[in-house]
């Protein structure tokens, strides 16, 4: 391929840019991540940056693209499905939902991936970064788009949400997975993941490699790391910006250096990964041009933090939900009506709750919640998180984390290993560890791996000895609430241009709790903080798919891409930014197809 013409344009735009970055230069504070195992690869034809070659179609399809070999996948196998399963964990692809029709595309985007392992001062364990400059790259303009996955996902847990918005358009997108993702370990084996994804030994380079040596099961980087990785989100997200201008200047030594003086960057991210952009944007230095975070996870002074409200809900949501009417489903009132009325008998009995009998008992609960600040809207989405067990989920990996517990002194008695049909621990099998890099969320439950209760027969007192970690006293409370306190954000750097775009109804990270506390604070601070607020908007909008959460709320990322798209114009000189909103949706009803009025978009 003759790069010539375009060494020509790079250069040229090179020197154009220095010009400007000589009148008012840049800067960035910390010094360039210490790198290890770096990758590169490339991916064209039937293998493209975006999707793998799957194409809508292929992400659409039910089972998961086949390994040949399930006990010893390629990493490029492994890199095709672990696309497939983080496109299907964030965007609603079903048919009538609108992706590919009224927002977002997923067109072939060939070019190269660089990929590293990188760690922030004082971490024990890695994070990992990841560059994709598609062959499209633009470089009379030299955009990045950094971001940070969502939840506890694999480094590709933002490809629905930077690689679908920045790749088109001719950006490199940064990726990391935060000090979290998919980098699992199994104790009994001694093996972990590989910098490719695929199984090795402790000790061959593995992406992640607890401490504990003596227990079985299994752990994981964001539980087992002993790093409070969320503590460190928004360096985390610097690195893999800076990585990303690295990896461009050996992309195009020609028109090298990529500075943040000539380039610009913009972060974005969603729930988590919305956080940790968020958490970027306080860092010193003028090293960002905009910010777009979308139904972040962020913890202001005075707010209530995520493990509060987690563990308050993982308690007395599945009785609270009993006093509320018109739930969507699933979850099935048939399986969850008796098992709610056995929590709320429980808790009574516990002395959590009041009442005599199931309805005052579910009312006390709804009381106790309602007074803490959820809403009515919050509750009925939370109500599929109740269903699928994600509150205890959360609470337990986060417990772990936050405590920076190893894996043999996780506190209230939990840890992690795959079952057997008699649900007793059991060690995991070659094909079950083969996929966990392609196919976990970053938090058991999931891909083969359970939570193991040291009272499985008593639910209650687990969740109530997770919550007496934040509510209650002793040394394991202070460890989990000192861990709570490092996670706390500050302001965005002056002048930064900053959207916050989030739900009304979620009911995982509620507004009330989140996005309205910060975009407060930063508003009466005099920071240029825009804030969308989207009617009938909930977390999930992979769950979409499923009829009465597609009929009744609307997905957030159709938001999350406008906002990218004005920001962008205003960066480019065309137009402002996007004012304060609330946008007054439409639901679209059962049975019909997402069109542009429900969207409504501002």
């Amino acid at each position: 391929m003759n790069l010539t013409p375009v060494r020509i344009a790079v250069a040229g735009a090179a020197l154009a840019l220095a010009a400007c970055a000589a009148q008012s230069p840049r800067t960035a504070k910390e010094a360039a991540p210490v790198l290890s195992q770096p990758r590169t690869t490339e991916h064209r034809g039937d293998d493209d940056l975006l999707s793998g070659g799957l194409g809508l179609a292929g992400l659409r399809a039910i089972a998961p693209p086949a390994f040949a070999d399930a006990e010893h996948p390629t990493p490029a196998e492994l890199r095709r499905r672990a696309l497939w399963s983080n496109w299907r964990g964030i965007a609603d692809l079903a048919p009538g939902g609108g992706y590919g029709e009224l927002y977002g595309a997923i067109a072939p985007a060939p070019g190269r991936e660089f990929s590293a392992l990188a760690t922030v001062a004082g971490a024990r364990q890695p994070h990992r970064v990841l560059v994709q400059v598609p062959d499209n790259f633009d470089a009379a303009k030299r955009c990045v788009v950094v971001t940070a996955s969502s939840g506890s996902r694999g480094i590709y847990g933002s490809i629905a949400v930077a690689g679908a918005w920045g790749l088109p358009k001719g950006c490199a997108v940064a990726y990391t997975d935060k000090g979290a993702g998919t980098d699992y370990f199994d104790l009994d084996a001694g093996q972990g993941m590989r910098a490719d994804g695929t199984v090795g030994a402790r000790g061959d380079d593995l992406a992640f490699e607890p401490a504990t040596t003596s227990a079985t099961g299994v752990a994981f980087k964001h539980a087992h790391s002993q790093d409070n990785p969320e503590a460190d989100w928004g360096r985390h997200v610097k690195q893999a910006a800076q990585f990303a201008l690295q990896s461009l200047d050996t992309a195009f030594p020609d028109a090298a250096p990529f500075t943040f003086d000539n380039t610009r960057v913009i972060a974005v991210g969603i729930s988590n990964g919305g956080g940790a952009v968020l958490r970027a944007a306080e860092l010193d230095g003028d090293w960002l041009d905009a910010v777009v975070a979308g139904e972040p996870n962020v913890f202001v002074e005075g707010a209530r933090p995520l493990y509060d409200y987690t563990t308050q809900a993982a308690l007395l949501m599945p009785c609270a939900l009993l006093h509320l009417q018109n739930l969507p489903q699933p979850p099935l009132a048939a399986q969850s009506v008796p098992m709610w009325t056995q929590r709320c008998a429980a808790l009574k009995a516990a002395g959590v709750i009041d009442g005599a009998d199931t309805a005052a008992q579910a009312r006390s609960a709804y009381e106790a919640m309602k007074s803490s600040g959820w809403t009515d809207q919050a509750l009925r989405a939370g109500a599929l998180s109740v269903g699928f067990d994600l509150w205890r989920a959360v609470a337990v990996t986060y417990a772990s984390a936050y405590g920076r517990y190893g894996f043999d002194e996780m506190p209230c008695g939990n840890r992690y290993s795959a079952l057997g049909t008699d649900f007793t621990p059991r060690p995991a099998m070659a094909a079950e560890r083969a996929a966990w890099w392609s196919d976990a969320s970053g938090i058991p439950p999931g891909a083969g791996v359970h939570i193991v209760e040291a009272n499985p027969t008593a639910p209650l007192v687990t969740l109530q000895c997770l919550r007496d970690l934040w509510t209650g006293e002793g040394a394991d409370a202070a460890r989990v609430k000192q861990g709570v306190a490092e996670t706390r954000a500050g302001l965005p750097r002056e002048g930064l241009p900053v959207v916050v775009i989030h739900g009304t109804d979620d009911g995982l990270i509620p507004p009330a709790f989140s996005s309205a506390p910060y975009v407060r604070a930063a508003q009466t601070a005099g920071r240029d903080v825009r804030y969308w607020q989207v009617r009938n908007a909930q977390h999930f909008d992979a769950f979409l798919g499923l009829p009465d959460y597609g009929a009744r709320y609307l997905p957030l990322l159709p938001y999350v891409y406008q906002a990218l798209d004005r920001v962008s114009a205003h960066l480019d000189g065309h137009g402002a930014l996007p004012a304060d909103a609330v946008i007054e949706t439409t639901p679209r009803g059962a049975g019909k197809a997402l069109a542009p009025s429900n969207l409504a978009m501002p």
